[in-house]
């Protein structure tokens, strides 16, 4: 794979620093970023709204910056060499999902994945970390944890560089640690 083409996975818990991390990960890039924004604005939810201003805000001026709640396939097709796609969040776009039939959400799940491999630009997935803790007591939690957490693995497997924001510190997991698919997992 070129120095132009990377996928770059940040993940940790929430409030950690993982996005600020990726911001920084897609200005060194040198590259032109479009921040591809997952959420979708509801504009009831005060603390949402509050919580993408304040994502807004620390975003460059210069960085363009698209709204897609589902088709994230369609974006990464049409990138070129000397974009950086900094994707936030892995967590919103599954939670955007989570009403599809598992067949849509397998058909979407496997586009990312496949479109990942073939962009031209260097991509950073911003993914948040779930299922260290009780298992959720409502289904649809489950399957929340569920999605989230293979699609992260997943992820990780294709990951030239996967990195994990924890107690204020960011650790390179792809120097410390081994990918499963070594072990054919």
């Amino acid at each position: 794979m070129s120095d132009s083409h990377k996928i770059i996975l940040v993940t940790g818990a929430t409030s950690s620093g993982k996005s600020e991390f990726a911001e920084i990960l897609a200005q060194q890039s040198n590259k032109a970023v479009t921040y591809i924004a997952t959420a979708k604005i509801d504009d009831r939810d005060r603390e949402w709204q509050a919580r993408i201003l304040k994502h807004q805000q620390r975003r460059p001026a210069s960085w363009n910056t698209i709204a897609v709640n589902t088709d994230l396939s369609s974006y990464l097709k049409q990138a070129l060499t000397s974009d950086c796609l900094l994707i936030d969040s892995l967590g919103t776009w599954v939670a955007n999902w989570l009403e599809a039939e598992e067949s849509a959400w397998q058909t979407a799940k496997q586009g990312l994945l496949s479109s990942l491999q073939t962009t031209a630009a260097t991509t950073i997935l911003v993914g948040e970390e779930t299922g260290w803790g009780v298992v959720p007591a409502y289904s649809m939690g489950r399957l929340f944890r569920d999605r989230l957490g293979n699609l992260s693995r997943q992820l990780g497997n294709i990951a030239d560089t996967t990195y994990l924001v924890a107690g204020g510190h960011v650790i390179n997991l792809s120097v410390l640690g081994e990918p499963l698919k070594k072990y054919g997992i």
